[in-house]
């Protein structure tokens, strides 16, 4: 017999999330930088910042002369209002301007949001600029430049870490599609997948998301493409001063560090793709990959837990199994109260929830509270670790705009979409593939059918070919990008390196392991390249 899950609502996140629970879990995605008024304010009410002390300016270098207005800029940077804790680096911002459609760079134009935190060591040891990404699609990329616990010492003193808020999130005009009070509803909404009222509910939700961007944001339905953050990231490269790239992207911020190479091989010299994806699987491949990586990774707590003994689920990894997805099912027809009287535990919470503790081994015991608690009749924690993964903040607002980027983004790069009719036969390879998360996965494959964007141009083949050799790293537990999509990342670009990191958790960099840590650093910092198949346990 078939459960009832709510994968078909809840794409999982390709995104580097670290959990803390607690009071701070669910601001922990709050944006840093600058003033208030976001992407909304114009160029002309900002404060002119001071400029920069240093020597550095705009390579130039622009791919075309109608190009070359947006790679000679130059950046005005201030002060932020936030300081590292440690007291070791201020942080500076500005706005990059760049073309909201590169085949019309006189046209309208976005302001990107830019952190940079300036390097520790001497001038004439620093290495250059060292971009980083989070993943998302839909993360903003300057609090994690902010992050310094981050990184390590050979990086903070080598290179100035720099994050941008990628177009359409954090402060780079952000894509709206819902209210706050709607996107409540979605991630909520749970229904029978396997009842015409179930498949009604996924279809009205795809048609209300794709109605809601193209009327809250017309303009960046169609423009805020992992192509064109690339092309993007380019002029960013340039505008700071640097011949080459250095990038650290995480999880889908691999597929971005992919895309880069492949337009811009010349200029990538030093890329390391941690948590990488495979940009060769297509809509059903990709979700199935995904949702089994769930599952490999829920199967690998159960049974830490069990081994931990008294484990509150049951005395093996099969029992477990069999008392979570009953915890699931029952969730359907009776979600659990929690100790805000507006808000239950439904199917769709509960299993975010789960899945967002898997993300990190660190939250494991966090995981074992919740389903202890959620058995026991009270939906608290899940529902905390639900929020944190939506980015739902304590007052009950979105700290971000993380879920409708990553909709708007994920659809704009790949529109495929199939009906419920032609979904239905990948039904029970959904159920095979995870029995706890899979049933109704099928109904995910019709996410992008009301999206209402289009790429002008159809993206290239990603190869990397002529780029220096590239880091590829896969953790063999990674729910989120399964550790057969990072070998698959290596194989497909031309110069990939494969680094495997034996473990739990999505990504691999500040994980605690020693082996891939100074692999990464000597690798960005002295450009040692490791042996390809490197094995980290």
């Amino acid at each position: 017999m078939k459960r009832s899950s709510v994968v078909w609502l809840v794409v999982g996140l390709v995104v580097a999330l670290v959990v803390t629970v607690g009071a701070a879990a669910v601001t922990a995605f709050v944006l840093i930088g600058g003033d208030d008024d976001g992407a909304d304010a114009s160029r002309e009410d900002r404060t002119a910042p001071a400029e920069r002390d240093d020597e550095r300016g705009p390579t130039g270098e622009s791919p075309s002369p109608e190009l070359e207005p947006f790679y000679t800029q130059s950046l005005s940077w201030e002060s932020c209002d936030e300081t590292a804790e440690d007291g070791r680096g201020d942080f500076e911002c500005t706005w990059l301007e760049v073309p909201l459609d590169y085949d019309e760079p006189d046209g309208d134009t976005l302001d990107l949001r830019v952190l940079r935190r300036a390097a520790d060591g001497p001038a004439d040891e620093r290495v250059g600029s060292l971009l980083v990404n989070p993943g998302g699609p839909g993360s903003g990329g300057t609090e994690l430049a902010a992050r310094e616990d981050a990184y390590g010492d050979a990086l903070l003193e080598s290179f100035d870490i720099v994050g941008w808020d990628p177009r359409g999130t954090g402060q780079s005009s952000p894509i709206d599609c819902l209210s706050d009070a709607d996107l409540d509803d979605y991630l909520a909404a749970s229904g029978d997948p396997n009842t015409p009222e179930g498949v009604a509910l996924a279809e009205e939700w795809q048609q209300r998301l794709g109605e809601g961007c193209e009327e809250l944001s017309p303009d960046l339905v169609g423009h805020i493409s992992t192509v064109e953050t690339a092309k993007d990231m380019d002029v960013l490269r340039a505008v700071l001063g640097d011949e080459e790239m250095h990038y650290l992207g995480f999880s889908y911020g691999t597929t971005l560090g992919a895309v880069y190479a492949t337009y811009f091989p010349e200029r990538s010299e030093r890329l390391v793709l941690d948590g990488a994806t495979d940009p060769e699987l297509d809509r059903v491949e990709g979700s199935l990959s995904q949702t089994a990586g769930f599952e490999l990774a829920f199967r690998n707590y159960l049974q830490a837990c069990v081994d931990d003994g008294d484990c509150p689920v049951g005395d093996s990894v099969d029992e477990g199994l069999q008392t979570v997805q009953g915890l699931l099912d029952s969730l359907l027809e009776e979600p659990l109260p929690t100790s805000d009287p507006d808000r239950v535990l439904t199917q769709a919470l509960g299993t975010t929830g789960i899945q967002a503790a898997l993300y990190n081994e660190q939250n494991w015991p966090f995981l074992t509270d919740g389903l202890e608690e959620a058995l026991g009749g009270q939906g608290d924690t899940l529902l905390l670790l639900a929020d944190f993964y939506a980015d739902r903040d304590v007052s009950g607002g979105y700290a971000s705009n993380l879920m409708e980027a990553f909709y708007a983004i994920s659809c704009l790069d790949d529109p495929t979409s199939l009906s419920p009719e032609e979904a239905a036969q990948y039904a029970d390879d959904f159920d095979e593939a995870a029995p706890t998360f899979g049933d109704g996965g099928e109904l995910g494959l019709g996410w992008c059918s009301a999206y209402p964007g289009r790429q002008a141009e159809e993206p290239r083949e990603v190869t990397g070919a002529g780029a220096a050799p590239i880091v590829v790293i896969g953790t063999t537990g990674d729910p989120a990008t399964p550790y057969e999509e990072a070998v698959a990342m290596a194989e497909t670009l031309e110069s990939g390196v494969l680094v495997t990191r034996e473990g739990e958790g999505h990504t691999a960099y500040g994980s605690g392991n020693d082996c891939i840590d100074e692999a990464v650093e000597a690798f960005l910092v002295e450009g040692v390249v490791p042996e390809d198949g490197l094995t980290c346990s």
